[in-house]
């Protein structure tokens, strides 16, 4: 196996993980083998337990694993299969070595960062190397910024990894920051100088500098970089901001042919080059679609761009699969509450209630669903936004006034929606939900069914710990409430929708974890035609 190290330098959010994934794009399309993992310094075992303020998003594995949003990249951008193993935190790795001394798996020696903790996080590497047998490259990125205290032994152990795999077979890549100062008027190299002396000081020099910059990156400066950094010139790649989407970032990269510059490196130079007509076409129907729909997003953590990233980029997949440009109002459901859905939402082609925890907005949510439902609006409900429909359903349809959730009030007289059985007694709350892949029943006759392609099982991935009630399963159905899948293993309720409308859907699972450009999620697909039907009979 060949190995990609990406680090990055100068500040954070620099795009290291779409740098990654869009390398692995382009060779995906070189005919290679790739797979793709995230090493994280911080200490929490896995993001599942922290803020969306602190976080963005968490997103979910087949497997159950929760991980940064960086896999969700990697999953969208290439075809590799991720699992637990993928994502690595200091967490994880300290919990192991101090689960290891305990058990006198060190024969009396005492533990140290070196080797034992570096030891830890090469044997990651090593672990993924031996179950990919079939995997060409293994494209590892570094979470954080080079010069941080929690990150130098991820490198320190890269460092050593490179040493004992050879280093024709690993290719360092760093990204940094190329600042324009207005005020001069010029592009300044000293902060990727300084980040690459840094980097150089823990043992590692780069083979390729990518530089995020606005603008291009002219010859002095691509010259400058590539002496003061001690790298070939044509190995200084520009990075540009795109200005549509970024499913640009790949054919950006592909400008300075920096999978021609990789393949070099390690040895695969004999590959062709990259087929990017599928990609390329994909994002020009993105750029330059014929129709536009407008979809209101209701949430809590709405004015965070990473809360419900997942979904967003499935709602531009979908788009482009029907031709058409998705334009995302947010929606904060606390000014729903205090104003009511008309008055905040208005005109719109489809309302997308998405996952969340707590009771935050939770009224607004529902006021938005019943919104939906009752002026005929697509309605797609994801996780706690099939809960929103159903508890919307009881109060306003089934007249179940006080109808509510546990989560949101534990006394109340009609828990349509409660906590799993298995949840009760559960006090850890890391990792302790219904996560990962499920499989399911779909029932034929249904709208579901119909946007599945008439399949009888479907497999989704899950991040809840509350349910669709069965007490009240019957009454609802009764009301109209049509039940068109359930859990193959416990028959725990998966989707709901509603027959009399053009589409009121919800869903417990993500459907958004699994959605790819060329490849949109199936209920996306289908709550943008319902969206786009919406828009032409408003015309």
């Amino acid at each position: 196996m060949k190995y990609i190290f990406v680090t990055g330098g100068v500040v954070s959010s620099l795009g290291k993980g779409l740098a990654a994934a869009s390398i692995g794009t382009l060779l995906e399309a070189r005919g290679l083998k790739v797979l793709m993992q995230k090493f994280d310094p911080y200490l929490n075992v896995d993001p599942g337990t922290m803020s969306p303020y602190q976080h963005g998003e968490v997103y979910v594995l087949d497997d159950g694993a929760e991980t940064d949003l960086d896999l969700g990249h990697y999953e969208r951008f290439t075809s590799g299969v991720l699992s637990r193993m993928n994502n690595l935190t200091s967490g994880q790795v300290f919990d192991s070595v101090i689960k290891k001394e305990r058990r006198g798996e060190y024969l009396g020696k005492t533990v140290q960062f070196i080797p034992h903790v570096t030891d830890e996080i090469k044997s990651r590497l090593q672990g993924v190397t031996a179950n990919n047998p079939d995997v060409d490259v293994l494209i590892t990125e570094i979470g954080g910024t080079v010069g941080d205290m929690e990150g130098l032994l991820f490198l320190e152990a890269l460092r050593q990894y490179a040493l004992e795999v050879g280093k024709d077979n690993v290719c360092f890549i760093h990204v940094t920051l190329l600042p324009y100062i207005k005020a001069a008027g010029e592009v300044k190299t000293k902060p990727t100088q300084q980040s690459v002396a840094k980097l150089r000081e823990i043992g590692i020099q780069p083979d390729i500098i990518i530089c995020r910059t606005e603008a291009d990156l002219d010859e002095d400066n691509r010259k400058k970089i590539a002496m003061f950094c001690n790298v070939e010139r044509k190995n200084v790649v520009a990075f540009r901001d795109v200005a549509h989407t970024i499913y640009e970032c790949p054919l950006d990269l592909r400008r300075d042919k920096i999978d021609r510059l990789v393949v070099d490196k390690i040895g695969l130079g004999h590959t062709p080059s990259p087929a990017l007509e599928d990609w390329e076409n994909f994002v020009q129907r993105v750029i330059h679609p014929k129709h536009k729909v407008t979809i209101a997003v209701a949430g809590k953590y709405i004015e965070l761009q990473d809360a419900y990233k997942s979904i967003y980029e499935s709602l531009i997949h979908a788009g482009a699969h029907h031709d058409t440009k998705v334009q995302i109002m947010r929606v904060d459901t606390e000014s729903v509450e205090d104003h009511g859905a008309k008055a905040i939402i208005g005109e719109v082609d489809g309302i997308l209630v998405p996952g969340g925890f707590g009771d935050r907005g939770t009224e607004g949510k529902i006021m938005a669903a019943q919104y939906a439902r009752e002026n005929k609006i697509p309605y797609f409900g994801i996780c706690l936004g099939m809960q929103i429909a159903t508890i919307e359903f009881a109060r306003n349809v089934c007249g179940l006034k006080d109808a509510n959730s546990t989560e949101f009030d534990k006394t109340t007289v009609h828990p349509v929606i409660c906590l799993q059985e298995e949840q009760k007694g559960i006090e850890d709350m890391g990792a302790t939900m219904r996560l990962g892949s499920c499989e399911s029943i779909l029932f034929a006759g249904t709208k579901a069914a119909d946007l599945y392609g008439n399949k009888d099982r479907i497999h989704e991935r899950h991040r809840h710990r509350y349910e669709f009630n069965s007490d009240y399963q019957e009454q609802l159905q009764e009301a109209g409430l049509v039940i068109s899948s359930v859990s193959a293993e416990e028959g725990l309720v998966e989707i709901i929708e509603l027959a009399d409308h053009p589409f009121h859907v919800g869903a417990q699972f993500h459907p958004e974890f699994q959605s790819k450009p060329n490849r949109p999620h199936p209920l996306f697909s289908g709550f943008i035609a319902a969206a786009l039907d919406h828009a032409h009979k408003k015309s």
